[in-house]
């Protein structure tokens, strides 16, 4: 008998690990607590996961309510091919569904939640074949106003989104301010007109050069009054051929 036992332990092993057997199990996350304000809607998020491939005509979602005083269950919400909210109870027209089958999403909202929803819900789902695992609970508490942690993360959401628009108008400003520079700069480009290089018209090249010859010049001092007089080009061989013509004219007079 031991034998024969162990024999099919043997052979139910090397199938589940060939994957020829499956072994079948549904998984549930949920958020485990909770705190919501008097009068506000709050969403009871409840995600799953499956080992069978995913048919929204076979799923199968329930979620009920355990009040903290002792009492009995209560139906809060019913999901088979479509929505079935409670048509009876405390939770009559308060519940919504808010999930996805194919996003393996099973939530819902409870719109303006009472003290007398202070309790655990308990979130089911069933995916045929794979059909058993343990179940997901959220356990909901109902206060007058918003924890002093509650509030800080509001705090630092509101703060964060406020930091992020004012970054995102400082880089939007930056760029517009340098695209403008840049056409300006474009613009005072085009109407400059480009600066040619000025040359001396005096200058030549060396080969071209003409030499020129200054003969001498003499200059003449008025002694009356110290100025400097008209220069004049006196030509050596001029003067010596008028100075006798001169002497001979005073020669002349003389004899005379």
């Amino acid at each position: 008998m031991c034998v024969k036992g162990l024999y099919v332990f043997t052979v139910l092993s090397g199938l589940a690990a060939s994957g020829v057997l499956q072994v079948s199990g549904i998984r549930i996350y949920t958020s485990g607590e909770m705190e919501a304000v008097n009068g506000t809607d709050v969403r009871l998020k409840c995600t799953f996961q499956s080992s069978a491939p995913i048919n929204p005509n076979s799923v199968v979602i329930s979620w009920t309510f355990r009040p903290l005083t002792q009492g009995r269950e209560e139906s809060v919400f019913h999901y088979q091919q479509r929505a079935y909210p409670p048509l009876e109870g405390i939770f009559r027209k308060r519940v919504v569904w808010d999930g996805d089958i194919m996003g393996r999403d099973a939530s819902i909202i409870i719109r303006q939640v009472k003290f007398t929803y202070n309790g655990t819900y308990i979130c089911q789902v069933k995916n045929p074949p794979d059909v058993h695992g343990p179940v997901g609970e959220i356990r909901l508490r109902v206060v007058y106003s918003a924890s002093f942690s509650g509030l800080v993360l509001l705090a630092l959401a509101i703060a964060g989104g406020i930091a992020g628009v004012v970054i995102l108008l400082v880089i939007i400003v930056s760029c517009r301010r340098c695209k403008k520079k840049r056409q300006r700069q474009l613009e005072g480009n085009e109407e400059a007109p480009p600066r040619k290089e000025r040359k001396d018209p005096t200058a030549c090249h060396p080969s071209r050069a003409v030499h020129l010859y200054m003969s001498e010049t003499s200059i003449e001092i008025d002694s009356s009054d110290g100025m400097i007089s008209d220069a004049s080009t006196k030509d050596p061989s001029s003067s010596e051929d008028e100075g006798p013509s001169s002497d001979d004219d005073d020669d002349g007079d003389d004899s005379d």
